[in-house]
């Protein structure tokens, strides 16, 4: 399967339909907090950390130490993080432009909010994010990596010759 999706031709359409449609969650996402221009991860940090106790936490102790001495001290840089950040993967995925990049920040945005607790569309989500991942170049062959990618490999390449010509 996954042989099928990084070199199989035909694969890079299907994939474009799947990257859309990820890409539309988290623009969408991302956007509503954006022009909401009121996003606070208070709230839900406070709610990740409730969840922390009794027999049986939805969040892990180690977590809820992440949540307690980083992310609430610290909660005004999540509160411009996740609108923007869910706002910019979601671009990467419809422009299929740095898709590697945008898929990993996705996942790890989409963990973090099962690790704080919080089911909804997340593992659907991570799912889906995996698949294009196994799929690897071939994700975003149908858009602008398959002109930034080769052009990004060329300049560096370009840079270790030179670099070399000039040692010389």
């Amino acid at each position: 399967m996954i042989q099928f999706l990084r070199e199989n031709a035909y694969a890079p359409y299907g994939l474009f339909i799947v990257r859309l449609y990820l890409g539309f969650v988290w623009l969408q996402a991302g956007w509503e907090k954006i022009a909401d221009g009121h996003f606070d991860a208070t709230g839900f940090l406070k709610g990740a950390l409730e969840k922390a106790s009794g027999d049986h936490p939805a969040v892990q102790p180690w977590w809820a130490d992440f949540i307690a001495s980083f992310a609430l001290p610290h909660v005004e840089f999540f509160n411009a993080l996740v609108p923007w950040g869910e706002f910019l993967v979601g671009l990467g995925l419809i422009l299929g432009c740095f898709t590697s990049l945008a898929l990993l920040m996705g996942l790890v945005m989409n963990f973090s909010y099962m690790f704080s607790g919080t089911t909804s569309t997340n593992p659907q989500m991570v799912l889906i994010g995996m698949l294009l991942v196994a799929a690897g170049v071939n994700a975003g062959k149908i858009g602008l990596d398959r002109w930034v990618i080769p052009f990004i490999k060329g300049q560096i390449l370009d840079k270790k010759l030179r670099s070399i010509a000039i040692n010389k």
